[in-house]
């Protein structure tokens, strides 16, 4: 079959669209993952006919070399998605030493309209790809989305295993693009601290909270917000997730939030929805083989009978069986799965005998509650007795993951005492085809995860034995070893394939460092994981977060018995840049940039002299210590740089940013384009700064400090596509203390000074998003200050007056007061580049009092400035000392005279005649020319 981008393809309830890679199911989307909507169309295209693994395998990964344990998974996860099996309806089929076929009855459509899209913006939501059909939950789920648009607050409560989190994510999934600002799915499983929900829910919201008061940020963001809330997990933490659920419905009035535990919460405005156990046939129904498989509980059981072992067909002989295995489950979901997965091994008859046995002494009273839990612990006990010797000591160590992990990181956590590397991978098999692990099919991994119920049991057995402390140190170093691998591949591979890659272990970095640098742990792998996890935290501008746990690792150094200064350095250097971005300038981030540059001189560590210097430049830069940081700009090539190509890069972009705002705007630009050459030969471009002070992409801070120096160069209209094109390669590698910079230097500015108040306005906001959604607290403050001017209904509440650059940004911006030290620093030249505008905006002063001495004063202080603008190559600053000296002229009736300053400053610009600068220079020479005799 031929895929026409102009058909669909429909088959059981689903239908496929191949143009657009969509799959509806009946009407809302089947969001699969790309391998496996690839390995579903090449199928497809081969309906009926047989496809080797091998052809499967070049069609899907045509350009890597992939084992055949990737096609097997990803198959497995396909078919569980599709729900392969159920109703006895077979979709895939494997032929037996040749590979897969397509064997399900099909047809073809033509589709005039492009079907809607599978999803919206990635910001939508977070919700996880789903990897298994739901079986017998459709109604409530229908019953719950209608209900959540009365009822704002529902919990789902039930026994473990019952379904749960499964019923929630259907429900949100069937709401996407229901709510205006999206749905965030927030997993308590992995947080013990009652005091880490509100900063975990302000992670998913992107929302950086103040320590004082975080319950009130988070309400004061969500009050105009209208999302969805969807709380997993809640049971261990009920009393801290009332307080927040009932906190937020008071203040957010159409936030609307669907929990799941295994009891009610006890809040305010709470609606509880039990869920019960899948359908069951009645005790003294005669039933045929098609009236049972209308009850969910015995479909379950097909479904996850024949996706254990293929070739399972439920007979009519063994129907009373299965029907009677499903009633002593109970009807419990996880319980029949975990029973189902041992049908190939032991048969139908001898599951039965198995389950009666193990099952006998729960009480037969088993529609309590009290029961069902009993059925859930009496069958994950003996699913776990089934287990080898091996394959116990295996899930009980795979119960220290957070998240998902890969076959080598468990095989990394597993191997020890007992356990043998060649033994892990058919163990890992075995726990999967038991239902005891579940495969996570990524686009390029297969990554594996415990469910929450079965985590939990794992760890309760690994903390019955004397394996914890060997397995949770095991835990840490894979930690580590996957942070050291992530350095080195930090320069190597693109921005979002490395966060893709190694972002997904942040759950885990966090245990690990929770145990090691609180006392539970050795507390020298703890410091070594916080010192090499740190481009991990930079990557995803968790500045703040790193900054604890730096202090914590750097506390325990203080008092180790062996110094190490190698680890003292990293750790004050993430600590500067920690501090830098979160707080500005302070003592704390001096002391952490100096300290490190002592150190590093002790040890001769030349690139971590470098890297300090760096971050105490930044420091300094934006402490308007201009000349300062010029010096330091030349202690570089003092230190040199003995080779290392990335170094010099960097040092030579900082350089361009200690000349620019020093005020040599020529030697500036020079060096500006020789860094962005040198950047595009050496193959640099979208590379960061690593490892220095402070950490931005290298092409993002030249493009931004290039756009800087041609705005004051008289060259708008390229200064802007400049500041652009820094925007869109911040935005397009989505990291945000780039995004902040640039937009704070250049974006916000640059737009503002041509008059396009309308992006200006959009990016400020854009600034303040960004600023306040990474912690970034330097920029944020930068923001309420660019929207006094730029924005004013964004401009909440009158600001302390700035201080450093910030204060000289502003004089630009808007020529207000002058105070005296804003004077002195220009009169002794250290305001660099804005020197020439703190001048005029004084002279402006003095010529607004209308007393003829302050209008002769202010003339001389305007010669001053149009003197010091020309000397630093800065022609915008030039045109406004000039405009306002001729205004100063015209007023004193000098017509030609002004004229004949303002003229050849004027006709030097070549582009931007519509910025108000220009403009209001064309209208006074006109003025001007009138004058003049003819």
């Amino acid at each position: 079959m031929t895929l026409d981008p102009a058909q669909a393809i429909h088959f059981g309830p689903y239908r496929i669209y191949p143009g657009q890679r969509l799959m509806m199911e009946a009407d809302q989307p089947l969001r699969l993952g790309r391998r496996a909507m690839d390995i579903l169309l090449i199928l497809l295209q081969h309906a009926g006919q047989v496809v080797s693994k091998q052809q499967l395998i070049a069609g899907v990964w045509p350009k890597s070399v992939v084992e055949d344990i990737n096609l097997r998974v990803h198959m497995a996860a396909l078919r569980k998605a599709l729900g392969d099996g159920q109703n006895g309806q077979r979709y895939i089929v494997t032929v037996a030493q040749r590979g897969y076929s397509f064997v399900a009855p099909y047809s073809l459509e033509h589709t005039e309209q492009p079907a809607a899209d599978a999803d919206p913006a990635p910001s939508g939501h977070n919700l996880p790809v789903r990897r298994t059909r739901m079986i017998g939950r459709q109604s409530l789920v229908d019953s719950l989305v209608a209900q959540l648009s009365r009822q704002r607050f529902i919990t789902l409560i039930g026994p473990g295993g019952i379904g749960k989190t499964t019923v929630a994510l259907r429900v949100a999934e069937q709401l996407i693009g229901h709510y205006r600002d999206g749905i965030r799915l927030l997993d308590l499983a992995p947080i013990n601290d009652p005091s880490m929900i509100t900063a975990h829910l302000a992670t998913l919201l992107e929302l950086s909270l103040h320590d004082a008061e975080p319950m009130g940020g988070l309400a004061a963001f969500l009050r105009d917000r209208q999302m969805l809330l969807v709380i997993d997990n809640c049971e261990h933490l009920l009393d801290a997730v009332a307080l927040l659920s009932e906190s937020i419905l008071r203040a957010a009035p159409l936030v609307h939030i669907l929990a799941t535990s295994r009891e009610s919460l006890r809040a305010e405005g709470e609606y509880v929805q039990r869920l019960e156990s899948l359908d069951l046939p009645p005790p003294i129904a005669v039933l045929d083989r098609a009236q049972a498989l209308t009850f969910s509980a015995l479909q379950l059981f097909v479904e996850r009978a024949m996706a254990s072992h293929d070739s399972f067909e439920l007979s009519d002989d063994e129907l009373p069986l299965a029907v009677e295995i499903c009633r002593r489950l109970d009807g419990i979901p996880l319980a029949i799965e975990l029973a189902a997965a041992q049908v190939s091994g032991l048969g139908l008859s001898g599951l039965l005998t198995q389950l009666q046995d193990n099952l006998r002494l729960l009480t037969q009273d088993c529609n309590t509650q009290l029961g069902r839990h009993q059925t859930l612990r009496a069958t994950l006990d003996w699913s776990f007795q089934l287990l080898s010797a091996c394959e116990q000591t295996c899930l009980r160590r795979l119960g220290v993951f957070r998240g998902g992990f890969t076959l080598e990181s468990a095989a990394a956590v597993i191997v020890g005492e007992h356990i043998e590397p060649s033994e892990v991978f058919g163990s890992i098999t075995q726990l999967v085809a038991k239902s005891l692990l579940n495969v996570e099919v990524g686009d390029e991994e297969v990554f594996y995860r415990l469910l929450d119920t079965t985590r939990s049991y794992a760890l309760e057995k690994l903390d019955q034995t004397a394996d914890l402390p060997d397995t949770r140190i095991r835990h840490a170093e894979r930690c580590l070893a996957l942070m050291n691998q992530a350095q080195h591949d930090w320069e190597l591979i693109p921005t979002g394939t490395w966060i893709e890659r190694y972002a997904r272990g942040l759950e885990d970095i966090r245990a690990a460092l929770d145990w090691g640098l609180n006392g539970q742990g050795p507390r020298a792998l703890a410091i070594r994981l916080t010192a090499t996890s740190t481009p991990l935290w930079q990557e995803l501008s968790l500045l703040k977060e790193h900054g604890v746990y730096v202090r914590k690792a750097l506390a325990l150094l203080d008092i180790a018995p062996e110094p190490c200064p190698k680890l003292q350095i990293a750790l004050k250097l993430a600590l500067g840049s920690s501090c830098y971005h979160t707080q500005g300038g302070t003592a704390e981030t001096i002391e952490a940039f100096v300290s490190a540059r002592t150190l590093a001189r002790q040890c001769n560590d030349i690139a971590g002299q470098l890297r300090a210097v760096s971050g105490h430049m930044a420091v300094n830069l934006s402490c308007a210590h201009y000349q300062m940081a010029l010096e330091q700009s030349q202690q570089f090539d003092r230190l040199g740089l003995h080779g290392d190509a990335l170094l010099s890069l960097s040092t030579h972009r900082l350089r361009v940013l200690a000349l620019h705002f020093a005020g040599d705007q020529s030697q500036a630009r020079v060096n500006a384009e020789q860094v962005l050459q040198r950047m595009a030969q050496s193959g640099h471009l979208n590379r960061f700064t690593h490892g220095f002070g402070v950490q931005y992409d290298q092409s993002v801070a030249s493009l931004t400090i290039l756009a800087r120096i041609l705005w004051l160069q008289g060259q708008p209209e390229q200064a802007w596509r400049t500041a652009r094109q820094a925007l869109d390669i911040a935005i397009q590698i989505n990291h945000g203390t780039s995004i902040c910079y640039t937009l704070a230097l250049a974006g916000c500015l640059i737009a503002h000074y041509n008059g396009d108040t309308r992006t200006a306005r959009e990016l400020l906001r854009l600034l303040l998003e960004q600023a306040q959604k990474h912690s970034v607290l330097l920029f944020y403050t930068w923001a309420r200050h660019y929207a006094q001017v730029i924005d004013r209904a964004e401009a909440h509440l009158p600001l302390q007056p700035g201080v450093g650059l910030i204060k000289d940004i502003m004089v630009t911006l808007d020529s207000g007061f002058v105070d005296d030290a804003l004077l002195l620093r220009a009169d002794t030249g250290s305001a660099g580049w804005s020197t020439a505008e703190i001048l005029r905006a004084r002279a402006d002063a003095l010529r607004a009092e209308g007393c003829p001495l302050k209008t002769e004063a202010a003339e001389a202080v305007l010669i001053r400035a149009l003197n010091v603008a020309k000397h630093q190559g800065a022609l915008a600053w030039e045109l406004r000392s000039a405009t306002s000296l001729a205004q100063l002229w015209q007023r004193q009736g000098r017509h030609r005279q002004a004229h004949t300053l303002l003229a050849p400053i004027y006709n030097r610009f070549t582009e931007g005649f519509a910025m108000p600068d220009l403009r209001k220079v064309r209208q006074l020479l006109d003025e001007l020319q009138g004058h003049l005799p003819t």
